[in-house]
């Protein structure tokens, strides 16, 4: 996704949306701030010639619905644009939102993209050839499709030594004079140890 290329003044300047009221803008331009600073573009200019960019989008698709609220137009042009920004730079076509949404924020989280090269984050004119690498790197790929398949049920095999002490334990939960009398048993072999190690 290219971006234009004149200066951010000059953009601000010339943003006059035809729809919406100053105090609903302001709050979208704020919403637009905070998703990108989330996505830790920290830098002021990039990251404001990238709202100006999404402002321009969502109010040239409010001029066409004006009763909906502007945020709404603003997150929904952003997830465009990132999700068309992803595919540039994963080189994924043709899926869904959800998988490239996560595809490329993963990838971009990994190769830290936003702090090594914050002018290339949603700029594919500008990306240099080796964030795209540290990009498509880190992505994540799919693994086989799932298949069907059957699994018998077998008989857990625990061994001699589990099977004796389940009967064992069987045997002492039947009789209760018997459960008591070996739970006693093993607390006097236990004070009787304590006893000899202390002495």
């Amino acid at each position: 996704m290219d971006l234009p290329v004149e200066p951010v003044e000059a953009q601000l300047a010339t943003f006059r949306p035809k729809t919406g009221t100053l105090e609903e803008w302001n709050a979208a331009y704020l919403r637009a701030e905070d998703y990108l600073r989330a996505h830790r573009l920290h830098n002021r200019l990039h990251q404001s010639r990238l709202i100006q960019v999404i402002l321009e989008r969502a109010a040239r698709r409010h001029a066409d619905n004006p009763d909906l609220d502007p945020t709404t137009f603003v997150v929904e042009e952003t997830e465009l644009l990132m999700d068309q920004w992803f595919g540039d730079m994963l080189d994924i076509k043709n899926i869904s939102h959800d998988h490239i949404a996560v595809a490329g924020r993963v990838a971009l989280l990994l190769c830290d993209g936003s702090e090594k090269w914050p002018y290339a984050f949603l700029d594919s004119q500008v990306a240099p050839s080796e964030f795209i690498a540290a990009m498509r790197t880190s992505s994540m790929k799919a693994g086989p499709d799932m298949a069907v398949s059957s699994m018998v049920p077998r008989d857990i095999d625990l061994g001699t030594i589990t099977e004796a002490a389940g009967e064992t334990f069987e045997t002492i939960e039947k009789w209760p004079l018997l459960r008591t009398a070996v739970l006693w048993a093993v607390f006097l072999g236990a004070l009787l140890a304590i006893f000899y190690a202390t002495r």
